[in-house]
Formats: C-alpha cells, structure tokens, sequence
C-alpha cells in the first residue's frame, strides 16, 4: 500500500502584531490581516514567511508602513479583528475568514476549509538569446511571434487560490469586459486575460455590499460553477487582495483611493469624436472637418488611425512626408475649426524603422521582440521621447494607444478558440517576452509612460490616451478604454452594453466603444464577422448605425470608428432622411446635455463617482435592479434604454418583425419617472412597454433630477460659453453640482475650477444656488422648470 503523507496542520498556532497588521502562523502557512481603511481590508497568505512588498506596485496603498487603519483584537473560540465599521472573523482551525458589518450581519465568507492556497513554481524569465521567432501579418498589424525563447531563472512563483461562499441569491458582477454579454456571474466561469475584444480587470463585485479586489497583475480565472467559487491567478509572490465593504458607490471610492484618482480629460473629449479606417492625407483629414461645419453636425475630434508612418514601417512614430507635407499646418488648420487632432501609436516597431534601431541601441525593447519594454522607466521615457519628436511637437491633442495587450494571439487563430484555450494561448504568448506577473498590466505601463511624459513637459494641456488594454490605476493616466474591434450584428450591440456597464462598475470611469462596430462585413479570420455584406447600401446597417449612435451619445466618450464603409454621418443620409435625422438629433442632445455631462466628469476626478453607472450604483435596496445589466444611469439623473432590436430592417434587407417595435423597461423602485421625450410620469417600481421609434431610444429622467443643459452648439469650446439652463423635474427634492473649470490642463488640481451647488424643494418648488471657486469659470444660470 501506499504510504499516505499527512497533510500540514491549518491550525493558528502564533498570533502577532507587526507594522500595523496581525499575522496568523500555522503549520501550513501565514496569514496577514491588515484594515487599511475603516471598511477596507487587506489579507494576504504565504507558505513561505515573507510578503514581498513589489507586488502590485502601482496600487496606492500596497507599500509603507505607516498605511493602516485602527484595529483592536481578540481571541477566543475565534480571532475577532474589528475596525470602527467591521468585523473580520477567523476560525482558528482552518484559517478561514468571514467578513461582516459591526452589526454582525454577513457580507462574505472564505470557504469553510483550504480557502487559502497557493502552488509554488520556478519561474524562468525570458531573456534576449538564442530563439526562434517568425515575422506575422495579421489584422491587427505586423507582429514578431516568438515561437520559443531563451530563458534564465528568475524565482519562485506561485500559482494562488481564494475559495469563497456565495449567497445563493447574491448578484456577482465586474471583472472587466468581456465579450458574452454576461452581467450575473453567477454559475459562470470567467478567464481574465487581455485579449483585442477583452479587458480584464481584476475587480469582482456583489450585490451583497461589497468588493474584491485582486492586487495580481497576472492573468486570472474565476469560477463559480459545481467545483467550487473561486479566484484564481497564474503567479504571483503570494494570494493577496482587498475586501472593500460598502454599497458600490463606496467600494468604487474605495477602489479609486487604493489604485488611484482619476484625471480630468480635457472638455473635448465629451464631444463627438469622428474616426474611421483611415483617413490617408492630412487634405483628407481638413476637408472632411470642413464638411462637418458645413453640415452644422457637432464635432469636437478627428482621428488619424494606423499607416500615418512612412510606406511600411509599422509603429513609426513620424508622418509620412508625402501625405502629410506639413503637419503643423494640418493641425493649425483643424484648430480653427475648433477640431483636435488624436493620432494612433503602437508599442511594436518594424525592424525597419529608426524607432526600432533606437530601441534595439538602447536595449530597451521586450526579449526577443519588436515590442518596447513598457514596464522599464527607460523604455517608457524612450518612447515618450520619439512620440514628442515625431508628433506631438505638431500639434497633437490625443493620443490612441492601439493594440495595447502587446500580444494579441487569439487573432493568428483560423477559428474563435475556446475560452480555455484563449486564456491558455494568451498566457504562453505573453510569457515568452514579458515577466509572468505582470502579462496582464502592460497596457497600465504603457499609459503611465505616455501620461508623464507628456505631463512632463507641460502642465497645460490634459493627457488624452484612448487605449485598448488597461488595468485598475489606468484611470489616474487620463486612459479611456475602449472595447476592440467588434462586429457588426445586432447581438454584439446588445453585449456591448452589459459590457460597458461591467467594466466602468469596476471603478475605471472612461469607456467607448466603435460605434457601427470595426467590422461590418463578413470576411476570412473568424473576427471579421459582421451581418451587412452590402455594407451602407444594407438599410439593415444603417438601422443598426443609428441605434449603435443613439447608444453612444450617452457613453462616457461618443466615439464612431471602423472599417468596410466610411462612417460620417452624410454617408447615412441627408437632413430629412429617417436615419440621418435620427444622428442629427442624437448629436444635438450631446451637446445640450454638455454642462451636465462635464460635471459628471468633475464629480469622476473630485468625488470619485462613475458617469456610466449599472442601476444597482444609484437604487442598492432595489434586488430587481441588481440583476438588470442592459439600462444604467448616465449620472444621477438619467435612465439610459438602447435599443438592441431592429424595428425597420433586419440583416440582408428583411423587414423586421412588428413585436421589437415594443420595449419593455424596469423602472427603479423608489423615486419617480417622467419620458424625457413625452414628459409623461410613471411610477418607480414596475416593467413598463414603449414603442420604439427610429429618432430615439428611450431615456427617462428621475423625479427630483436637475438637469443643466445648454442651447445646443457645433462644439464644447463653444458650448462652454452659453448660459446653463436647469431643467428641475419635480416629485422629489434635488441636488446637483454643477462643475465648471478650463477645459484643459491641471489647474484643477491646484483649485481653478469653480462648483456650483444647485438645491430644488420639492415642497415649496423653489431653487437655491450656492457658487464657491473660481468665478472666472462660472456661467450665467437660468432656472427652467418642468
């Protein structure tokens, strides 16, 4: 028979106090418990005595010792840990935790055994050398593939696991953006990895009251399913991660104060941003700006995506002097129409290019690859470097950080692999050039270079950094994520918005998306899998572009792009035209809704609040809502419904069916609601059924909102100049913060900006202003009530 090996004890055998934390010895391992705030909580577990402190290095409150809240504990039949707001229970034999409010009700339990675990592994960096490598093409540019790769060790990692029990009617949500279109997590089994279509993000959330969040910057799995409820991740130095206690707004501050504040972005970045694949010319790019002001269609930025370099060498970060014979001109141009300019950049260089050759010289690029080391100082000041010279020295207002993951392997594939196999895939191509614990961050390196270096120069101008990968900390480097190149089908769009609600729950406030989707068509690599083979000349895409429009003007940045037909608004229509009227009219209420939108903004930076909120965010005593992820709340004021169905056309020009022209919506218990298009009220609490029409999707207005707009106008700058008008919705007493600074650089920071509190009395029907700041921003107010 076999000789059984006895499992080491879990038993707490050694309690002790250090650097502000308890730690729990067993036989098996140690245990840290260290309250960072009232109602945060950190805790860590090792199998070998020691808690590095880089690992997650760019959270806020991961290293120094003075960080820590007050505590007191206790022993007894358990080891109670107690702060001013929580409990923190722990059973001496297993180790096992449960978290719950001072008044003993529950928020989370660890499993009731092995909860903690953790597998150690020899990790063997990549490093340059011998290697075989292969030079790619894919649709996402041309890419050095390294196929094997020269290694040395490094150190000991470890593969670690945190086992919890859900309540069985607990909502879980979060973990970034995906591509299922899945708002409950429950029973589900989620890989975070980036990946083009993915942004992993390692933030789970409960309906329950509470947040996780993983301090690993390695890829991640979480399972709920008939083999247990999970957190995995692929290496790490030790299991570490935060409880953060507290309705959503809360945890959202919560996760903002450990990974970092928001930036302001600039004013125009709440504008319309037109984009497609690709303007060529720079006489290009001015006409097509001219054509807007013609059109009177609100415009705020055109975008310069890829090939902007000279004839083939990807990833240079100079114009091509042939289409674009005098940059500086091109801009100056754009600016007078009060038009800002954004430009795309790539980490990966061609072989060919003096930006490669500058890398390669300086030792400053990943192992084995055409990709710069975004996670060295170095390699992030080089690059900023090249970018300054090359383009920003012309003008350039944003930047579009493209292809961010670094390694994007699920596209080199001839079929959609599976989501086990994607994971794996992204896992094996990631770690042959760059450290395994950190595979899932480069894009938030990546952004933190850009940030400082331009910051670095001057304080003036905001960074603007539309990126494909991020991280929990992207939000402090002016990043705005967007969702990759999606397809167009009305089944994507209706993802899309469960998505793009998941991830800004997740505390980093700018999302977008490609409005109309990147791919329309349908062509060879499994991705480029749109509905619309006709393209524009399919009424059925068109339909869909309108509803797509309609859905972005009340994203946190309204943004179309993509590719197989051009996407500015005349290419949809004329003035008259069902569907050109229809983005008419969208366009319009972006820009009336200014004031409020740029608020939001400020109340993002100053407040740590979300502008794209899921409806648990502003109504947490509602359990209906907390299972609703396709309508959220545009801020406090605004229920935002997309349409996700055709009602004109369907695919290939069939009409379609009669039913989608009736929507039903859930209106939040609690509050009342009026139609912002009809004003008609309805009662908080119920499922009601509109028509759809083409000019709009649903929007409600909460009772008691003040909404302040603006007569509309062709861009921010101009729109900033107009009196504010308070649009009070009566049936409760309101409240509202009317935000109001430069537009651009970080004076903000230093207090230029100037607030506004706006109080309605629902009893008496009255309103108040009270003004503090700098009054040099400050609007004329005309008060319009409903």
């Amino acid at each position: 028979m076999m000789d059984v090996v006895v499992r080491k004890s879990r038993a707490i055998r050694s309690i002790y106090e250090q650097d502000r934390a308890l730690f729990l010895e067993s036989e098996q391992g140690l245990i840290r418990i260290w309250p960072q705030t009232d109602r945060i909580i950190r805790v860590s577990y090792t199998e070998n005595g020691v808690f590095p402190e880089n690992q997650g290095e760019e959270y806020a409150d991961l290293s120094g010792k003075e960080k820590g809240a007050a505590w007191t504990g206790s022993e007894g039949q358990e080891i109670l840990v107690r702060t001013e707001e929580l409990r923190v229970r722990v059973n001496r034999e297993t180790g096992s935790l449960i978290y719950e409010e001072k008044d003993g009700s529950l928020l989370l339990a660890e499993a009731d055994a092995m909860s903690k675990q953790v597998e150690e592994f020899p990790y063997f960096r990549p490093v340059d050398g011998e290697a075989q490598t292969a030079q790619i093409k894919t649709v996402d540019g041309v890419k050095q593939k390294v196929l094997e790769t020269a290694r040395e060790y490094d150190r000991m990692l470890y593969h670690t696991r945190l086992s919890l029990k859900f309540k069985e009617e607990e909502v879980l949500f979060g973990l970034g953006q995906a591509q299922e279109g899945v708002w409950n997590l429950r029973g589900t089994v989620q890989y975070l990895h980036q990946a083009n279509m993915k942004i992993a993000v390692p933030v789970l959330l409960s309906s329950e009251g509470y947040g996780i969040l993983l301090s690993t910057q390695s890829t991640a799995i979480f399972e709920d399913d008939v083999y247990g409820s999970w957190l995995y991740t692929e290496a790490d130095e030790y299991l570490d991660y935060y409880l953060i206690a507290g309705k959503l707004p809360e945890v959202v501050k919560g996760i903002r104060k450990l990974t970092g504040k928001a930036a302001m972005l600039p004013r125009w970045a709440f504008g319309y941003i037109q984009s497609k694949e690709r303007y060529e010319t720079a006489e290009e790019l001015v006409k097509t700006a001219e054509r807007f002001r013609e059109e009177q269609f609100g415009l705020d930025a055109i975008v310069m995506d890829w090939m902007s370099w000279p004839d083939n060498l990807w990833g240079q970060k100079t114009l091509d002097e042939r289409r674009f014979p005098d940059p500086e001109g091109m801009t100056n141009a754009l600016h007078q129409k009060q038009v800002h300019f954004m430009i795309s950049i790539w980490p990966n260089m061609s072989q060919e290019s003096s930006n490669y050759e500058e890398f390669r010289d300086a030792g400053c690029l990943l192992p084995n690859s055409n990709v710069y080391d975004a996670f060295r100082k170095e390699g992030r000041e080089l690059y900023w470097q090249q970018a300054e010279r090359g383009l920003y020295c012309y003008g350039v207002d944003g930047w579009w950080c493209d292809s961010s993951e670094a390694v994007c392997p699920e596209w080199e594939r001839g079929t959609c692999p599976p989501p086990a196999v994607m994971y794996q895939d992204f896992v094996d191509a990631a770690g042959k050039i760059m450290p395994l614990d950190k595979i899932n961050a480069y894009g938030l390196y990546h952004a933190r270079g850009v940030f400082e270096g331009q910051t670095g120069i001057t304080r003036e101008k905001r960074v603007l950094n539309l990126t494909r990968s991020g991280y929990p900390g992207s939000q402090k480097y002016g990043a705005i994520l967007w969702s990759g190149d999606i397809s167009a089908t009305w089944d994507t769009l209706r993802k899309q918005v469960t998505e793009g609600i998941s991830f800004c729950a997740c505390g980093l406030p700018y999302w977008t998306l490609d409005i109309g989707a990147f791919f329309v068509k349908q062509g060879v690599p499994w991705f480029w899998n749109g509905d619309f083979p006709e393209g524009l000349e399919d009424p059925g895409y068109r339909e869909l572009y309108v509803r797509w429009f309609q859905y972005g003007a009340f994203l946190p940045v309204f943004r179309s792009h993509g590719t197989d037909c051009p996407r500015e608004p005349w290419n949809f229509g004329k003035p008259g035209d069902m569907f050109y009227d229809a983005l008419q009219k969208a366009v319009r209420l972006r820009y009336e809704l200014m004031p409020y939108i740029y608020s939001l903004a400020g109340a993002v930076w100053k407040e740590d609040e979300l502008m794209m909120r899921p409806l648990i965010y502003d109504f947490p005593e509602d359990r209906q809502a907390a299972g609703i992820g396709n309508q959220y709340m545009f801020g406090p004021a605004l229920m935002v419904c997309p349409v996700t169905r055709p009602i004109c056309w369907g695919s290939c020009q069939v009409p379609a069916e009669e039913s989608n022209k009736r929507m039903e919506i859930y209106l939040p218990a609690g509050t009342g609601w009026y139609d912002y298009y009809t004003q008609e009220q309805y009662a908080g609490g119920q499922t009601i059924t509109v028509t759809v029409t083409m000019d709009h999707i649903p929007l409600f207005v909460r009772a008691g909102a003040i909404l302040p707009m603006a007569q509309t106008g062709m861009n921010t700058s101009e729109q900033a100049e107009k009196t504010v008008e308070l649009h009070i919705y009566p049936g409760a007493d309101g409240w509202f913060a009317l935000y109001e600074d430069a537009g651009d650089g970080y004076g903000y920071e230093q207090g230029e900006y100037c607030l506004t509190e706006i109080y309605y009395s629902d009893e008496s029907g009255t309103v108040s202003v009270k003004t503090e700041g700098n009054q040099k921003y400050h609007n004329e107010i005309k008060v319009l009530h409903l």
